[in-house]
């Protein structure tokens, strides 16, 4: 792998994991501490889905995703054009998938605690994973656009 890519990858990691750890810390599960009134605020809560509820309780197919999205992360990284963009989209992906697949296997759901509310709809819960997934994703559907989804060797 990358070394940049690989660096990403870990630093994203740390983020996502130490900020999970550090708001354990300060919020017990489903408490909510409001920060921006009807706007931001944080809750603990326990996520044994993925994004909106969907497949809800079945941790070990999500695991299973998990471990395919990393090998397909793995073999398409080395085809994308090697630049700085692309090593941060594929890093922040790696990363965000490895922290939410760690609370995955270890606890048994996922962590989130970011929760905002946007013109009164309360967009689900999320981590710092989910965001760093997220720009990753938006990075490599930059990418493909601008046609460096292939490595000019």
């Amino acid at each position: 792998m990358n070394k940049k890519i690989f660096l990403v990858a870990i630093l994203s990691l740390l983020i996502d994991q130490i900020s999970k750890i550090g708001i354990g810390i300060f919020l017990t599960f489903n408490e909510k501490k409001i920060l921006i009134k009807n706007f931001f605020s944080l809750q603990l809560i326990q996520n044994y889905g993925a994004a909106w509820n969907i497949l809800n309780n079945k941790v070990d197919f999500l695991i299973l995703i998990s471990l395919l999205a990393i090998f397909i992360l793995y073999r398409y990284m080395y085809n994308f054009k090697h630049n700085k963009r692309n090593n941060l989209a594929f890093g922040l992906i790696l990363g965000g998938v490895v922290g939410n697949l760690i609370d995955r296997v270890f606890l048994g759901y996922v962590r989130d605690f970011l929760a905002f509310k946007i013109i009164n709809y309360d967009y689900p819960v999320f981590n710092f994973a989910d965001v760093f997934i997220v720009i990753g994703v938006f990075l490599l559907i930059f990418a493909i656009l601008k046609g460096e989804d292939r490595d000019e060797i």
